[in-house]
């Protein structure tokens, strides 16, 4: 029981007091006066004044339960009183505002019945033998009463810890249910941030490409023509031909030959990896026969996704692979990769030191945090999702799901 929840339990009765009586008002009063000229006025003040009610309450159940609740999007500023009158009107946001008042009046009545009146309860029960006997003169026989008060109150008091992370819990839930964006709204937030995502990681792919093609293949083929043109001179000197220096040039062109090949195999191997042409289910038992670290592999891909999703999917498990090799210690790993049901999930698991974790730049599991949350962003472009699980000494378990199509 954390002493943050004890305070958002007991703020929960005052709060939940005013934020009920204000839900309650506002839809008693809109009521009464939406045959008047103040009635549409008075809802609309009413609910700009719910968005920053939500506001708060979003501040506080992530200063007390360690909640982050997205927040939502601001409102259209129409032209026009009547415009802006009917976006406040239509406002999924303030109303949903409303709705969590109304529900959290009765739940902050439950959070500081426990955090109070419980143990309060349970102090009174524990010493009931020595209230009654203060209360009454003369001497009292110990009764059914006086024994099985003590035990009572102990067992309500040991109840309350999980009493107040059931109802903080239950609060979490309503945050992010009432207080968030709506649905369609965190849609097109997530569709939004993927797009931007997956252009600038396109954009720097294709100028990384651009820079690896200029200054290696290119200096290459360069090298390569003037091989072969000292190679022609030597060909055409009207005296006889250096065999020598002509063996020289020509073992010097077959090797350059070979780099720029190696260069150009390199750069298309970035673009779309050869191993994907036969699908997973060949691409990753190749690619964890590489790893450092020993490699269990478990598939189940009854189902072929699009290509976008098998590349996001196998680059996934490189970068997974290869951050268990360089920060988690492990001995063994196990990747499980599955395509059912239209779904697409990936899992690898280290038993290494743990302590990973998303968007944190720290973390010595299965990734880094820095590397996790890029990897969760490039995932996010295709609707994927990534999971993180690593408890401080492993193991680590990190796991991508992602739709079969796009």
């Amino acid at each position: 029981m954390r002493g943050d929840e004890v305070a958002f339990a007991v703020l929960g009765l005052p709060l939940g007091v005013l934020g009920g009586v204000y839900a309650v008002a506002v839809l008693y009063a809109g009521v009464l006066l939406s045959l008047t000229v103040l009635g549409l006025p008075f809802v609309v003040a009413a609910l700009i004044g719910a968005r920053w009610i939500g506001r708060f309450h979003r501040r506080l159940v992530e200063w007390l339960l360690d909640e982050t609740v997205p927040e939502p999007p601001p409102l259209p500023r129409p032209s026009g009183v009547l415009a802006r009158g009917r976006v406040v009107l239509t406002d999924p946001v303030a109303w949903r505002v409303l709705l969590y008042l109304f529900l959290r009046l009765p739940v902050g009545v439950l959070g500081f019945l426990a955090a109070v009146g419980l143990p309060l309860g349970s102090l009174w029960l524990v010493g009931f033998p020595a209230w009654v006997r203060l209360l009454e003169p003369g001497p009292r026989p110990i009764g059914w009463s006086d024994v099985l008060a003590v035990p009572v109150g102990l067992a309500l008091l040991a109840v309350v810890p999980a009493v107040l992370r059931a109802l903080s819990r239950a609060n979490r839930a309503l945050a992010r249910t009432l207080l968030g964006p709506v649905r369609s709204q965190q849609r097109l937030r997530e569709l939004e941030s993927a797009r931007v995502t997956l252009l600038a990681e396109n954009s720097g792919r294709l100028r990384r490409l651009e820079r690896d093609l200029h200054d290696g293949t290119q200096a290459q083929l360069v090298a390569l023509a003037i091989t072969l043109s000292l190679a022609d001179d030597a060909l055409t000197d009207q005296a006889a031909p250096d065999l020598g220096r002509l063996r020289t040039l020509v073992d010097r062109a077959r090797g350059q030959t070979d780099d720029t090949i190696t260069g150009l195999r390199r750069l298309t191997r970035g673009i779309h990896p050869v191993a994907l042409d036969g699908g997973l289910a060949e691409a990753l038992p190749g690619l964890t026969a590489t790893a450092p670290v020993p490699v269990t592999v478990r598939l189940d891909l009854r189902e072929r996704p699009d290509e976008a999703i098998e590349r996001a999917v196998y680059f996934c498990a490189a970068e997974l692979l290869t951050n268990v090799a360089k920060h988690s210690g492990a001995r063994s790993t196990e990747l499980t990769a599955s395509a059912v049901d239209g779904r697409v999930r990936l899992t690898v698991r280290d038993d290494g030191c743990g302590g990973a974790s998303i968007g944190t730049g720290t973390g010595s599991g299965t990734g880094s945090g820095s590397g996790l949350a890029g990897l969760a962003e490039r995932l996010a472009a295709v609707d994927g999702v990534l999971r993180v699980d690593s408890p401080p000494g492993g193991p680590t378990v990190v796991s991508a799901e992602l739709p079969v199509g796009l």
